[in-house]
């Protein structure tokens, strides 16, 4: 059975940091590509970034390039996404999910989210 948790979000000011991190198990981690989700209140679900298996080659959404970074430890199943530089457009529940690096959407399974807001 797959599983994807997510944990480290919160309420953070402008201009902040935090740190995502998604634990996965059930799966053969290092080869799946990883992505990070993000959907805000009354807006459709949103590609942040994602990674490949091997964490060699990356892909960041246009409104976060520059501050976010996704990286993974496959030696403990673990995808993170470091975000710096957050803006109040930045809140919203974000989910990791498997994805097939390149096509920015999500795979087959998905974590239960964790809430970012970023307060002004």
């Amino acid at each position: 059975q797959v599983q994807l948790v997510e944990s480290g979000g919160g309420l953070v000011q402008v201009g902040g940091s935090l740190r995502l991190s998604c634990a996965a198990s059930g799966l053969a981690f290092s080869r799946v590509g990883m992505g990070w989700f993000r959907q805000a209140p009354g807006k459709e679900r949103e590609f942040v970034a994602a990674i490949t298996g091997s964490g060699i080659l990356t892909d960041y959404g246009i409104s976060v390039k520059g501050r976010f970074s996704i990286s993974r430890d496959n030696a403990k199943n673990t995808v993170y996404l470091q975000m710096n530089s957050l803006k109040p457009e930045d809140t919203a529940v974000y989910y990791c999910a498997t994805t097939y690096y390149g096509r920015r959407t999500a795979g087959d399974y998905w974590g239960q989210g964790t809430q970012v807001t970023v307060s002004s």
